[in-house]
């Protein structure tokens, strides 16, 4: 059976960003499993050169990763009760290669609920996309003390509930492949 090809997307551009170290583990889990292929995609990295799905308006690199893509591992802080729009704009950027695949989230804050309300927001957007939203979050409320201010994770619990996400998106990518490959 062939690597599923799995990038985990960071959700924000901002400096002095907590949700990197949540996204750089979430990317660091998924290179020890054996099935799975992935890239940690920073839209620091993808810059997009306005609003809009013509082809002037995408990042030709990020093109190339969403249609290779089995499936996408979103990890993204909250701001103001939702998601970033620098997440937003890179999700628009590439609706037609998004139908038919899996995501799953993670949310970061810097408070009690660990950006449930971003997923929250998150789950509208990418159904309109023709994702599928897996059911297992995971959820880094108080990112401070999960991590160090040099990313160090420092609660190792977190390992296994990403890995839990990972197996149900590895499902979910599987199932999904196998209808966009036989379905049609």
């Amino acid at each position: 059976m062939s690597k599923l090809f799995i990038p985990v997307i960071e959700g924000t551009v901002r400096p002095k960003r907590r949700s990197i170290h949540a996204a750089r583990l979430v990317h660091q889990v998924a290179s020890e499993l054996e099935d799975v292929e992935s890239v940690l995609v920073d839209p620091v990295d993808f810059p997009l050169p306005y609003d809009g799905n013509d082809p002037e308006s995408k990042n030709p690199k990020y093109t190339e990763l969403t249609l290779k893509a089995d499936a996408f591992f979103i990890v993204t802080p909250e701001y103001n009760h939702s998601f970033p729009g620098s997440l937003k704009r890179l999700l628009d950027s590439e609706l037609k290669n998004y139908v038919h695949k899996p995501v799953a989230f993670a949310g970061v804050s810097n408070g009690n609920w660990g950006g449930v309300r971003a997923i929250e927001a998150l789950v509208h957007t990418v159904r309109e996309m023709g994702m599928v939203a897996t059911f297992t979050d995971v959820q880094f409320p108080h990112v401070e003390s999960i991590f160090d201010e040099n990313g160090k994770l420092l609660d190792e619990k977190y390992i296994e509930r990403i890995q839990r996400a990972y197996k149900e998106l590895i499902w979910m990518a599987r199932t999904l492949q196998w209808g966009r490959q036989n379905l049609s």
